[in-house]
């Protein structure tokens, strides 16, 4: 499928659903049946060939609006209208192509709970782009806030409302500033460690 018009002539929507397939296999489906429930859209999997396509087909079935494109993420983002993504690289990857986005987590109870011990209350968000502006400039759905009726509602603020997508894009815009040009790598790694010291 084209990355430019994936299934139809419609807005497209972003998925990225993670690198893994456990991840995938946790925070896909509920994409999927938000994607059920708007048709006025075309819906992109930014899919990854190692993961073979016969795995994403057994997930997203028979969906006329839905299509898997694969190693073609960036090209996906540059032409997409918003987008719903996985926690990691992926959000700061979304926000420097300034597309809106909801942040959707989910992973292993015990895990989670083990991470928040080691980590404490220092940490506030999981995405790269909030923890770099120490800020929620994006939501973040994680473990039981990543319900159906939360991702419905969070993606109708980012595709329907115009003030909430001027919002990001300014925080975004933020973001930018405090990581500059020159040296943004060391920049980022410093602005998340402080964070983590707070």
């Amino acid at each position: 499928p084209s990355v430019s018009n994936p299934t139809a002539d419609k807005p497209i929507i972003a998925l990225l659903p993670g690198s893994r397939k456990q991840e995938v296999g946790k925070v896909l489906p509920a994409m999927l049946r938000l994607a059920d429930n708007h048709q006025e859209y075309s819906f992109a999997i930014a899919g990854l060939a190692m993961l073979g396509s016969d795995f994403y087909e057994a997930i997203v079935g028979n969906r006329g609006n839905v299509a898997v494109v694969y190693d073609q993420t960036y090209q996906l983002l540059s032409s997409a209208y918003a987008a719903l993504v996985c926690s990691g690289t992926a959000t700061l990857e979304t926000a420097l192509f300034g597309l809106p986005q909801v942040v959707c987590y989910a992973a292993n109870p015990i895990s989670v709970a083990i991470a928040r011990r080691l980590v404490g209350r220092r940490i506030k968000y999981i995405s790269l782009v909030n923890l770099i502006a120490d800020e929620s400039i994006i939501t973040e759905l994680i473990q039981q806030d990543f319900s159906d009726e939360r991702l419905e509602q969070e993606f109708d603020l980012i595709t329907n409302n115009a003030a909430n997508r001027q919002r990001i894009a300014e925080g975004y815009s933020r973001m930018r500033q405090l990581l500059g040009n020159e040296g943004a790598s060391e920049r980022c790694a410093t602005q998340i460690i402080n964070t983590c010291r707070k």
